[in-house]
């Protein structure tokens, strides 16, 4: 009977124990996946501002006027062409998610095509191109179907990010943003720097506010609102294309 009671007492043991070790795991997630995204998010942040000045350096000494022509003129066509379709299906997810452009296609080392910096979010974080999964989870994504982030009239870059996920922020903080704030966008071939111009709170199917605003050059992030919500709305903040760009916040 004792032998018995003791094989009882032990097994409850085991399980209570394995329980433990189990919601202690579940707790450590996100604070894992914190520490991984936080490190790949940096070491992606550094290795394109290395391969930019890389490249610089590389146009320099071949006497180049512009590095990735082929690229930029790429980039340029997609962009234009926007413009004559009315970006009709951003109303179709899956067609937000595709890879408009494939960086390695044309030399590039890997898919960052710039870095988003907000000082006002202490954020900086590579963009991808493309809202996919994947490319949420390792930084900003551009919405296929909204302008790639070159700068010029008739555009508008939507760069979406999750409103914090796994642990990591991401654009939690994007409501410390205000009118006048600026945030700087590095691609290739230079950096541009937009404003802060409007704060907006839409419906998910409101496509009419993320669309090119004729003779525009502008940035729009977007993210769910409120936090925590599954997505119940949009939180859009529009910036235009700064006067005087290059100055720092």
């Amino acid at each position: 009977m004792k032998k018995r009671k003791f094989a009882w007492d032990l097994f409850w043991m085991v399980v209570l124990i394995t329980a433990a070790m189990a919601s202690a795991a579940l707790a450590l997630n996100p604070l894992i996946y914190k520490a991984e995204r936080t490190r790949q998010i940096r070491h992606d942040v550094k290795q394109f501002s290395r391969s930019v000045e890389e490249i610089k350096e590389e146009a320099e000494q071949k006497e180049e006027p512009m590095p990735y022509e082929e690229l930029y003129r790429s980039i340029q066509t997609y962009n234009e062409w926007l413009v004559t379709i009315s970006q009709g299906n951003l109303t179709n997810r899956v067609s937000t998610e595709i890879v408009p452009i494939t960086m390695t296609d044309y030399g590039l080392p890997d898919e960052v095509f710039g870095v988003l910096r907000i000082p006002a979010m202490d954020l900086e974080m590579p963009i991808y191109l493309g809202a996919n999964y994947d490319n949420l989870a390792n930084g900003a994504a551009v919405l296929t179907q909204t302008s790639i982030p070159i700068g010029g009239e008739n555009t508008n870059a939507v760069i979406a990010g999750h409103r914090g996920w796994n642990g990591y922020p991401y654009f939690l903080d994007i409501e410390n943003l205000q009118v006048g704030d600026l945030i700087f966008i590095k691609n290739v071939w230079e950096e541009l720097t937009y404003q802060v111009k409007t704060i907006r709170i839409v419906y998910p199917d409101d496509i009419d506010a993320i669309l090119i605003q004729p003779g525009k050059d502008m940035v729009t992030l977007m993210t769910c609102h409120p936090p925590n919500t599954g997505g119940r709305y949009r939180y859009l903040v529009y910036c235009e294309r700064a006067k005087n760009e290059g100055a720092d916040a």
